[in-house]
C-alpha cells in the first residue's frame, strides 16, 4: 500500500474514533444531567410534602402526600439518604414514646445533609455549621 493512502486511511480511522468517543461521552453527560434533574425534582417534591406536615399545617391529605413522597423517594435516593430518612421517620413516628424536638432536629439535619451530599451540592457542607429548620404557616392555628 502506498504511503499517502495508508496515511489517509489511518487519519480517517482516527477521526471516526474521536467522533465516536466524543459522541458517547456527550451522551453520557446528557444522561447524567437528566438523571440529576429527575433526582432534584423528586427531592423537591419530597421536601414540599415534608413542609406540608409541619405543625398546624398538617392535614390528613398532607400526611398522605408525605407518605407517597417517602415511599417513592427510594427510586432516586442514595442509600445514605434512605437510612437518614428511616431514622427521621422513626423519630417522628407517633408510635415513638420518646419523641423530642432535639432528636427531631438532629435527624432532620442528618437527612438534609444526606440529600445535599447526594445532589452533589458544592461547596461541600460543614455539618457543624448547618442547622436546618422547618417552618409552618400557622394558618390553621
Amino acid at each position: 500500500m502506498e504511503t499517502p493512502i495508508f496515511v489517509a486511511v489511518i487519519t480517517a480511522a482516527a477521526s471516526l474514533a474521536v467522533a465516536a468517543i466524543t459522541f458517547f461521552l456527550t451522551k453520557g453527560k446528557e444522561r447524567e444531567a437528566e438523571w440529576r434533574k429527575q433526582k432534584l425534582e423528586h427531592y423537591r417534591e419530597f421536601l414540599d410534602a415534608l413542609s406540608g406536615i409541619v405543625g398546624t399545617d398538617s392535614t390528613p391529605e398532607a400526611q398522605r402526600r408525605w407518605a407517597r413522597a417517602t415511599n417513592t423517594i427510594g427510586l432516586v435516593a442514595s442509600q445514605s439518604v434512605l437510612v437518614a430518612l428511616w431514622r427521621f421517620q422513626d423519630t417522628i413516628a407517633r408510635s415513638n414514646p420518646n419523641r423530642s424536638a432535639e432528636d427531631h432536629d438532629q435527624k432532620l439535619n442528618e437527612l438534609m445533609l444526606a440529600i445535599r451530599a447526594d445532589l452533589g451540592v458544592t461547596p461541600a457542607d460543614v455539618p457543624e455549621n448547618l442547622s436546618f429548620r422547618l417552618w409552618c404557616s400557622d394558618a390553621n392555628g
